[in-house]
């Protein structure tokens, strides 16, 4: 294996951390920028990290996020239905990683990553002090010019694992992994409901357990604190929640943001 990226010696130290306290896995959060505005991301990402949110994507929306669900897919729309411009995500990650210390990444779909340039966006998000990429349609295999620049970076091109991944796949996926291995919990898209106690899920992320030795997010259905509960149970080391945080700040605002995340922690 090679050296572990930053993003991965960061959270290797936060979870060491969280392990000597109040135990838990690292939470992750997800957010769409320009849903609703650029200045309502600052107000929910400072509420997110005062809830001690502890790594965060952030989506630049695309006119088909395929692996979204509607409440993602909604809020991508709303985004460029409001003037949302790659430029702009730049400039907002810089403030981000500017006033937080937690790590940032990106996620994002390939079409927007081809039209701004490859080489161009990566070397754009470095400087705007981001630590990693999740990219969900482009497959490890067309992805070695991103790999590689991402390497030059310093930064994390984050592999994604599924349940239907045959487990060869999985171990070639898994020791390509960087920052972290991001789990999909079940098919289908973002937002719908999953059993966590399913049987089957417990044998797929044993599975992704034995294929990297990278950190393990688990995410797609994550929406309350039983939820986190049974995944540090099941051996992830970060919880993904993004469409119920999305739903309480359509619904209640960017304050309640900040109670919702306190509320998935341990007591």
């Amino acid at each position: 294996m090679t050296d572990p990226s930053p993003l991965q010696s960061w959270l290797t130290a936060r979870k060491r951390a969280r392990d000597q306290g109040p135990g838990g896995p690292l939470l992750m959060s997800h957010l769409v920028l320009g849903h609703p505005s650029l200045e309502e991301n600052d107000r929910v990402i400072d509420a997110m990290v005062a809830a001690g949110v502890d790594i965060m994507e952030l989506q630049i929306p695309f006119s088909e996020p395929i692996a979204d669900g509607p409440v993602i897919a909604r809020a991508n729309q709303s985004a460029l239905d409001g003037g949302f411009r790659v430029a702009s995500a730049f400039d907002m990650l810089a403030r981000a990683t500017r006033r937080h210390p937690i790590p940032f990444l990106i996620m994002t779909y390939y079409n927007i990553l081809h039209a701004y340039g490859v080489d161009a966006f990566i070397r754009d998000a470095a400087e705007a002090g981001v630590r990693g990429f999740i990219v969900p349609d482009l497959p490890m295999e067309k992805a070695q010019e991103a790999m590689d620049l991402c390497e030059e970076q310093g930064l994390a091109w984050i592999q994604l694992f599924t349940p239907t991944t045959p487990e060869a796949r999985l171990q070639k996926l898994g020791s390509r992994g960087r920052g972290l291995v991001y789990c999909v919990a079940r098919k289908g898209v973002t937002g719908k409901d999953t059993q966590f106690e399913d049987q089957s899920l417990r044998d797929y992320l044993a599975q992704c357990r034995r294929s990297t030795d990278v950190p393990l997010a688990v995410g797609f259905g994550v929406s309350n604190r039983e939820d986190v509960e049974t995944l540090e149970r099941l051996g992830a080391d970060i919880a993904v929640v993004g469409t119920a945080a999305i739903r309480v700040h359509q619904e209640q605002g960017a304050e309640a943001v900040e109670g919702f995340f306190r509320g998935l922690k341990p007591e």
